[in-house]
């Protein structure tokens, strides 16, 4: 622990920024075919969250890096997921786990070089994999060369410098907070305040600046060249700020996901740098995709973000913040549907990420999680799975105060900071220094028995949750109704598309979900605590396909049975 801080504080400063050769044009080695070609790929995709840190260690330094990741890219592989998202790996500090950006074009010496990001891609392609990588637009690290030009004197217009309010400028700008705690300005020397609405490391950029713009169309297709297949956009609703940068008037402070209307976040000129990204990501050959981590106060703002020029895809933050409930469940896939569906996009899916707390614990149960994963992986559109959850890790709560660094924590005395809780590192095996994790210790420490959650303990166990994952995007894949289907009205039961709600007695929640060939598979989940007898899903040939309560095994309900009861808290598919 003592020897990574001090490798982070210790960073050297970045080299300039400066052209640089494109990674193809450097590579001797022929390039590896990507995937197969299916169009569209991305809109029924499963995309497995990498949280690159806490994945897999191959040097023993207590830190994930990038050959660990590319030797455990065959559990990804078996698991049956279509790409694979990393988090930041580039040159930084590590104030905010690699999301302040010292140098975009060069691997942080923490996690490997260049070339173990080649490897890794071309792994990854041999094994079917495509990959995502992220992308940090909104602001870069205060170690960044410009912001060091910056403080200097030159090029403050690539950020948002501004002077103080107030007879002798010690006030802030305006009154906006950090999204992490407290003012979202810093002073420097000469007394300017500049702008940053996350930890006063991560700088925000001036997106009206033309170098600010060629930079990123710069640093995109250095990425593209190497070989990757899109990027996870960081922050994509936050690059643009309301002109004049008006007082927000009220003392609520901001938050990064949910309903609040903000000066900046989500404004209309977002629109524009994401259709720039579109032409670019079209030219290259293959499918290239982009997914928004968009925050939009409504699913009709978010469906903007996804329109036929804009990007491809968007996080459905709505879904993740919904209680284990069938009335409020039922609500937001309805409005996600129509709202997406309304410009041609698929929906995406997801329960868990680096930024949240586990599923395993938000819904209370491994019961819930679950029933949650198998609900989630039956809608229509793409899913989003984060490292862990195919082994139902829930959130580690006890991590030591000294131990957190969470940037949030800090700057909230601890009445935040609990993203560290779901970033501690994976188990891999039963027994080792760190589960199999790597041949030293972990940057974050794993809890006592955690061992009998991972991957090497849950395999081969039908009962377990890793085989519940392995079955279900098996049979999603396998199942023609399954996957991106086509999404109906998704309102009044009325079927139209391939999606249709059925009718359930209250707490529960069913829909058919229509293949082409006339096959359905019929989704039922039911969200209270006791069992609920319903008619059996397509009558005499209904077949139970999968359940995610382990005692109820396919072909338990005999064929002859006109009822079935479904288990609290669980969810099933049936073919009919």
């Amino acid at each position: 622990m003592a020897s990574e801080l001090a490798r982070s504080t210790a960073h050297p400063a970045p080299r300039p920024s400066a052209p640089r050769e494109s990674p193809a044009s450097r590579a001797p080695r022929e390039r590896r075919p990507v995937p197969p070609a299916r169009p569209g790929w991305w809109r029924d995709a499963v995309i497995y969250e990498v949280y690159v840190r806490s994945f897999a260690d191959s040097d023993g330094d207590g830190v994930g890096d990038l050959p660990g990741v590319r030797e455990r890219l065959p559990h990804l592989a078996r698991l049956g997921a279509d790409a694979v998202w990393l988090t930041p790996f580039y040159a930084s500090p590590q104030a905010d786990g690699g999301y302040d950006v010292a140098d975009y074009r060069t691997v942080d010496p923490l996690f490997g070089d260049l070339s173990d990001a080649d490897d890794l891609v071309r792994a990854a392609h041999e094994l079917g994999l495509r990959v995502i990588v992220d992308i940090v637009p909104n602001h870069t690290s205060d170690r960044h060369p410009w912001f060091r030009q910056a403080l200097a004197g030159d090029g403050r217009d690539r950020y948002h410098f501004r002077p103080g309010r107030g007879p002798d400028g010690s006030l802030p700008p305006n009154d906006w907070e950090s999204v992490f705690g407290g003012p979202a300005w810093t002073r420097v020397a000469d007394g300017q305040w500049y702008l940053h609405l996350f930890a006063p490391q991560q700088p925000d950029l001036n997106w009206e600046n033309d170098a600010v713009r060629a930079e990123f169309d710069s640093v995109l297709r250095f990425w593209l060249d190497l070989g990757v297949d899109g990027f996870r956009v960081d922050v994509a609703h936050g690059m643009v700020k309301a002109a004049g940068m008006p007082d927000i008037g009220r003392r609520e402070q901001a938050r990064l996901i949910g309903s609040q209307r903000l000066p900046f976040f989500d404004q209309d000129g977002v629109h524009e740098i994401h259709r720039g990204w579109r032409r670019l990501l079209d030219s290259y050959d293959g499918p290239r995709i982009a997914v928004a981590e968009a925050w939009a106060p409504s699913a009709e703002r978010l469906a903007l973000y996804v329109r036929p020029d804009e990007l491809h895809q968007a996080f459905n933050f709505a879904y993740l913040q919904t209680p284990w409930d069938a009335g409020a469940l039922r609500r937001v896939i309805d409005e996600s549907l129509r709202a997406t569906t309304s410009v041609g996009a698929p929906t995406t899916w997801v329960l868990s990420n680096h930024d949240v707390v586990r599923h395993t614990t938000r819904y209370g149960s491994l019961r819930r999680a679950r029933a949650a994963a198998l609900l989630m992986l039956a809608l229509p559109g793409s899913v989003y799975l984060y490292q862990g959850e195919e082994l139902g890790l829930p959130e580690v709560t006890d991590l030591p105060d000294e131990v957190r660094q969470d940037p949030a924590f800090h700057r909230t005395a601890g009445q935040d900071g609990l993203r560290d809780g779901c970033r501690v590192p994976i188990p891999w095996s039963e027994r080792g220094p760190s589960y199999g994790f790597g041949p030293g210790g972990s940057w974050l420490p794993q809890p006592e028995g955690w061992g009998g959650l991972s991957v090497e303990a849950q395999t081969g166990d039908p009962a377990s949750t890793l085989e519940l994952y392995r079955a279900a995007l098996a049979a999603r894949r396998a199942h023609p109704a399954l996957g991106a289907g086509e999404a109906g009205d998704g309102g009044d039961g009325s079927g139209g598309g391939g999606f249709d709600w059925l009718p359930v007695p209250p707490g529960l929640l069913a829909f058919r979900r229509r293949a082409a060939d006339g096959g359905a598979v019929v989704c039922v989940a039911n969200t209270t605590d006791r069992a609920v007898e319903i008619h059996r899903p397509g009558g005499p040939r209904g077949r139970l396909l999968l359940s995610s309560d382990p005692a109820a095994a396919p072909g338990e309900a005999g064929p002859g049975e006109a009822t079935v009861a479904v288990a609290a808290d669980s969810c099933s598919w049936w073919a009919i």
